[in-house]
């Protein structure tokens, strides 16, 4: 067998569900506030803006063959100064969401230049296809 060259690369990045988008009196579950992972500016949430993101749950009853289902949504703009983003999803999240660390923030292969010119595998997920190199890979 061939043996893995270099890193493994991870095309995704955490983060927490911070509750909804509020008022002093009013509650706007249309809107979601995530905090990403290493992401602490307005000017770092920039380069998240747009990006698909998935919320990952397991229910009790299969469906299509397995308990896990996903809510799939887009950043849509920051969220004061801290890194904390604005997000839509398909459908609203559910309230016992809210604090769980199972969100995915997947990054698209449009945003990937892959460096080199390496042997590429692809992963497919859901349908979207994402390249997949052993070498570095370097973000827009």
């Amino acid at each position: 067998m061939k043996e893995r060259q270099g890193e493994r690369v991870r095309l995704y990045v955490r983060g927490t569900i911070l509750g909804y988008k509020r008022s002093k009196s009013n509650q706007y579950p249309n809107t979601s506030l995530i905090q990403i992972e290493g992401v602490n500016t307005k000017e770092e949430v920039a380069w998240y803006c747009g990006k698909r993101m998935t919320y990952i749950y397991k229910a009790k009853v299969k469906k299509n063959g397995s308990h896990y289902r996903c809510i799939w949504g887009k950043v849509s703009r920051p969220h004061g100064n801290s890194g904390v983003v604005r997000s839509k999803f398909k459908s609203n999240l559910p309230p016992n969401s809210m604090g769980s660390k199972v969100f995915k923030v997947v990054v698209e292969l449009r945003d990937v230049i892959v460096a080199g010119s390496e042997e590429e595998e692809l992963l497919r997920f859901r349908g979207r296809i994402i390249a997949w190199n052993h070498s570095s890979w370097h973000a827009q």
